[in-house]
């Protein structure tokens, strides 16, 4: 049998559609050297904010005695003791710090348009490290260093506390804005939810200090120790205030993980986000229970603080993710394929 060839036929051409893809224009150059700069500041805060709590946990704030900013009345201490170490290279470090978030403050200026959000951020960072600094003098001008447990200094702390979380925000947005990303306008429903999570966490974060300093002061043996201190009706005020922040901890790590869930849920983009806060919450909350386990030891307080840092940090960029804009997209056709039909 012959076999008999058709006419030759147009090859067909598909067309399909691929997933949509984000549109986010690259940041220019210079734009990107400025976001690597804040991202290394915000990088030296965290040692900065990590040394302050060594201090506090060391009882060497005293270490320069009641002088600021001058160290025992000198400019650089002589036949210094430890505690005078740790206290000097506290503000030492401190004073860089200045220096560098005014560096930060007047590149943002010269580098980005008037009402750019990056501008907007770096000079509340300066704002807040200088008020930071101010915090910190009162504290030593106060006493309210080494053994001081007034009530005074649970106010006083928790005044620092909620500044330097304020000073590491404003720095993480002035980074994350510098990198291109769109600042939204915080209304709605989801202006509210992300307030409501970074209030849980900053009221997490009063109570863990106010713990901390409890177990700098107080330190104990056993765990029943621990206990029958904290339910002792004449108890100081803080080792009253230290048995809530557990139960602080899981109903913030509770709403942390919906509000996590819920931005997923809402905002496809936002997963990285919310996954690395969800991850650190867990994290945390372990750290916390070993913290406990082990009574409060020196480096699992360091640590405690690092991860609680961190997961400050993750959170205030998933909220700020959750309200910006949404991604632009577009479709993506696929690459042309040919058939050819033969009989």
């Amino acid at each position: 049998m012959a076999l008999a060839w058709k006419p030759h036929v147009p090859m067909r051409t598909t067309i399909g559609f691929m997933p949509s893809t984000e549109i986010r224009e690259p940041p220019r150059p210079s734009h990107s050297r400025f976001a690597a700069y804040a991202w290394a500041v915000l990088a030296y805060n965290f040692a900065v904010v990590l040394w302050g709590d060594y201090v506090r946990a060391t009882g060497s704030g005293a270490g320069c005695g009641n002088r600021w900013p001058l160290c025992n009345g000198e400019v650089t201490p002589h036949s210094p003791t430890v505690a005078t170490i740790i206290e000097f290279t506290h503000r030492a470090s401190s004073a860089l710090d200045l220096a560098l978030v005014a560096l930060l403050a007047v590149w943002a200026f010269r580098e980005f348009p008037r009402r750019h959000p990056a501008r907007l951020a770096a000079a509340l960072s300066a704002v807040f490290l200088a008020t930071e600094a101010l915090i910190g003098a009162a504290l030593v001008l106060l006493q309210h260093v080494a053994g001081n447990a007034s009530a005074n200094r649970a106010y006083s702390l928790s005044t620092h506390l909620v500044n330097t979380l304020t000073l590491l925000a404003c720095l993480t947005l002035t980074a994350w804005w510098a990198a291109g990303r769109e600042a939204g306008r915080p209304r709605g429903r989801e202006a509210k939810l992300a307030a409501a999570s970074l209030a849980a966490f900053i009221v997490l974060g009063v109570t863990g200090a106010v713990a901390a300093l409890g177990d700098t002061l107080f330190p104990v043996r056993s765990l029943s120790q621990g206990f029958a201190q904290d339910l002792n009706p004449a108890a100081n005020v803080f080792l009253r205030l230290r048995m809530w922040h557990p139960a602080f901890a899981a109903l913030a790590g509770l709403w942390l993980g919906i509000y996590g869930v819920s931005c997923v849920g809402r905002r496809r983009d936002a997963q990285l986000a919310a996954g690395a806060m969800m991850a650190l919450v867990g994290v945390q909350m372990a750290a916390g229970m070993v913290n406990l386990l082990l009574l409060a030891p020196l480096w699992m307080q360091m640590v405690h603080l690092l991860l609680g840092d961190l997961l400050w940090i993750s959170l205030v960029l998933l909220c700020a993710k959750m309200l910006s804009p949404a991604p632009k997209t577009r479709n993506l056709p696929y690459p042309q394929t040919q058939s050819r039909t033969i009989r």
